[in-house]
Formats: structure tokens, C-alpha cells, sequence
């Protein structure tokens, strides 16, 4: 694969669709835990929400590791470690990223049920 053109409207998108659901995320009742976890459907918005933010996310590493890179990326943990390797995120910020994509993981393939007492 080689590098080819990053979409701009592919990364205005990933970034529209990252800020959306953090400011969606932020207006939930996040005073307390007890507020928070009053509603099951608050516990389910945050969590759809956080998700969606993620998959963004690596969507848009993904994207820029392909057009940008030219590299193929089929783990989303190893999406961080290519922009690292070409400069565009700092150590610190790929293991963050790192850390975030085996938390999507965690989320979309259930690897760890809630603690029933929480909902």
C-alpha cells in the first residue's frame, strides 16, 4: 500500500462525530454517581456515547495510518503505534490511544460485564 491523499472531510467528519459525543457525554447527569446511576438509560447513553467517540477515533488513526502512511492496520491497538512511528502522536499519546482501543474492545465484545449492584 502506499500513501495517497488524507480526506479532509473524512477527518472533519471523525472529529465532528468525536466532539458530539464527548459534549453528549458531558451533558449527562454526571454529578454524583448515585445521579448518574439512578437511570439505567443514562448508564447505556454514556457508555453507547463513549463507544462511538472511540471508534471514531481509530477510525480516523486508521484512516490517516492508510492514506496518509500507506499502511494497512487490521488490530486497532496497533493503529497508535504507526502514527507514533511517523511523528504524529507523542509516545505519551500513543499509549493513551493504545490504552483507549483495548478499552473499545472491552466495550464492543464484552469482555467484563457491570457490577449488577450499578444497574
Amino acid at each position: 500500500m502506499s500513501p495517497d491523499k488524507v480526506s479532509q472531510r473524512i477527518v472533519a467528519d471523525r472529529l465532528e462525530w468525536v466532539q458530539t459525543m464527548l459534549s453528549d457525554i458531558t451533558a449527562l447527569p454526571l454529578d454524583s454517581f448515585e445521579q448518574f446511576t439512578q437511570e439505567r438509560r443514562t448508564i447505556w447513553a454514556a457508555e453507547s456515547c463513549l463507544r462511538r467517540a472511540l471508534e471514531a477515533m481509530l477510525d480516523l488513526g486508521r484512516h490517516v495510518a492508510a492514506k496518509g502512511l500507506g499502511q494497512g492496520v487490521s488490530e486497532h491497538k496497533e493503529i497508535p503505534v504507526h502514527l507514533a512511528q511517523a511523528g504524529i502522536l507523542s509516545a505519551e499519546g500513543a499509549r493513551m490511544m493504545k490504552r483507549m482501543a483495548g478499552y473499545r474492545n472491552r466495550l464492543v465484545h464484552f469482555y467484563h460485564a457491570p457490577a449488577k449492584s450499578h444497574m
